[in-house]
């Protein structure tokens, strides 16, 4: 939250068994080993979700970019750490400043700073940065950026930015000007030999893994522990949870129901950090080409009361998750925001009747078969999670047994990670197992502009159109009240205005329900705590801790040392 009008931060510088064992085996450019110690000449091995076989792309706008890019590679200017409501810390920045009404951010970076080809890195790629389309989307509300020297850059806007610091500071991702100058398309760019200031650099990709060695221009390249980080493709849970019991590998962010399977080798150890909600994406807009029964909000509404969440939380997550809001607070931490307490969470029972209820009074009927139906289409769509990710698949399974007893039809599936993400970006599914990224700040702002509206509304895509980089709206959700509210909270620093606005986007939210939240997802963090230390732990959560976050790996991976 800002308090203050005109502030400063001067922050602190701070695929098959056969082929698998292939990757593993002098996995690091360097020739390391693959001793079962932390030795610096052997590569840390992580799992980050990356599917078989990989395809090198280094993009950092892409939807298929390698996890590895995003942070140990390319970083924003600050690191703001999601676990907690603290203080942003300085990556390629040093401190900025907001003038009086908020609408000039000026941005000092540290001095002598360069990217990993050796170039000076300056606040003229700042300014590029900034400029550049990806960063800076229609209506982004950027007037100019200009550096007045070369650690500073002066960010104006047309109106207050001050609830979108995160955005700005946080999560845009800093470019060199005499690489990324020259790309004529960058949703197509695959960028195979990345260029960034982050703390790794790619040494090698092949189908089944990705390598990244120490970067010798790092601002802080003397003290990086880790020198080699590979990361492997694997296509399940299973697979990556074997290897993980095996010690094959040392970093992943998974959902395992038994824990204990993987701790008794006595190196790995896990934490648990819900922070990002588990929810049933809908395609809901029928006039930018949506179809399905779940484009009627009724159909939405009732299915949302049919669901059971205590039954999906216990045999679904093993009791590992949070309560979800429809509001898309996290709680308790952004509580003070709820607007209306009736809005707290998400009915954790299942209601047949008042889905029935819902759907008579929207002229639907129940047939003989059981399943409700209006002018002769009965009430049935389809819901995929991606297969391997067995959390998703058991409740998907479980949402489908429950939608029945309430007289919906759903019919669960899985599909593969890139059928997933595709039919996600087009709009080309009915309902999909999926998560919300939480937000890095203590304010659910972060989600209401970019998975609902406001001034990103003139580019939501119709269905069959990809979503633009950096826009999450995967169910085409357009309401010009949530629009018009998400836009003024924008400018202002009043927390009183902030919580008005705020409830208007929440009544609108709870009842159209574009997302249908279940659970706040159970973030399970597995690490070798015996060959590496300077893990976040729940003594000292200095960073969201798992493999896949995004500028978190790339904050965590410089604080890792070996043991030996």
């Amino acid at each position: 939250m800002i308090s203050k009008t005109t502030r400063r931060y001067a922050l602190a510088a701070v695929a098959g068994a056969s082929t698998l064992a292939l990757a593993l085996t002098g996995c690091s450019a360097g020739g390391g080993n693959n001793s079962g110690d932390g030795s610096s000449d052997r590569a840390l091995r992580v799992w980050a979700g990356s599917q078989t076989p990989i395809e090198a792309n280094y993009n950092p706008f892409a939807p298929t970019v390698l996890h590895g890019a995003l942070g140990p590679i390319y970083e924003p200017l600050f690191f703001f750490n999601k676990t907690s409501d603290s203080e942003p810390v300085g990556l390629i920045g040093e401190s900025y400043e907001y003038n009086e009404d908020g609408t000039q951010i000026t941005v000092k970076i540290k001095d002598g700073l360069k990217w990993n080809d050796g170039k000076p890195l300056t606040a003229e790629d700042v300014v590029f940065s900034f400029n550049y389309e990806a960063n800076n989307p229609e209506g982004n509300g950027l007037v100019s950026a200009e550096a007045t020297d070369e650690t500073t850059a002066v960010l104006t806007y047309d109106s207050a930015q001050y609830t979108t610091e995160f955005q700005r500071m946080g999560s845009s991702y800093i470019l060199p000007k005499h690489i990324w100058s020259e790309v004529d398309d960058y949703m197509t760019f695959t960028n195979e030999e990345p260029v960034g200031s982050g703390a790794y650099k790619v040494a090698k990709t092949t189908k089944e893994s990705y390598s990244l060695v120490a970067n010798p221009e790092y601002r802080d390249a003397d003290d990086l522990g880790v020198k080699k980080v590979q990361y492997i493709a694997v296509d399940n849970n299973q697979t990556a949870q074997d290897l993980l019991a095996a010690g094959k590998l040392d970093w992943a962010g998974m959902f395992i129901p038994n824990p204990d399977s993987v701790t008794g080798n006595g190196k790995v150890e896990w934490i648990n950090t819900p922070q990002d909600p588990t929810v049933l994406y809908t395609c809901s807009n029928a006039d930018l080409g949506c179809t399905g029964a779940q484009t009627d909000v009724a159909v939405r509404q009732a299915l949302n009361v049919a669901i059971d969440r205590n039954t999906i939380k216990e045999k679904a997550f093993v009791g590992l998750t949070g309560d979800a809001s429809p509001t898309f607070a996290l709680l308790p931490r952004d509580e003070k925001w709820v607007a209306d307490a009736a809005n707290k969470t998400s009915p954790q029972e299942a209601d047949p009747a008042e889905a029935g209820k819902i759907l008579e009074a929207a002229g639907y009927a129940k047939g003989s078969d059981g399943f409700y139906a209006k002018d002769g289409q009965v009430v049935e769509m389809s819901l995929t999670s991606v297969d391997g990710w067995t959390d998703y698949n058991d409740a998907a399974k479980l949402i489908a047994e429950q939608a029945a007893e309430a007289g919906i039809k759903v019919n669960a599936s899985t599909v593969q990670w890139q059928e997933f993400s595709d039919s996600r970006q087009t709009g080309q599914y009915e309902l999909i197992m999926g998560g919300v990224i939480g937000t890095s700040v203590a304010d659910p702002f972060q989600i209401y502009r970019d998975w609902f509206g406001g001034e990103q509304v003139q580019s939501t895509s119709a269905v069959g159109t990809e979503i633009p980089s950096g826009r999450w709206n995967f169910s085409r959700y357009s309401n010009p009240v949530v629009d018009q509210a998400v836009t003024a909270a924008v400018s202002t620093n009043d927390e009183a205005a902030k919580k008005e606005l705020y409830g208007t986007i929440q009544t609108e939210i709870v009842r159209d329900l574009p997302y249908i939240p279940l659970v706040i997802n159970a973030t399970q963090t597995f690490y070798n705590a015996k060959d590496y230390t300077g893990w976040p732990t729940e003594d000292d959560l200095y960073a969201f801790p798992p493999s896949w976050g995004a500028i978190a790996a790339g904050y965590v991976l410089p604080k890792l040392k070996p043991s030996n």
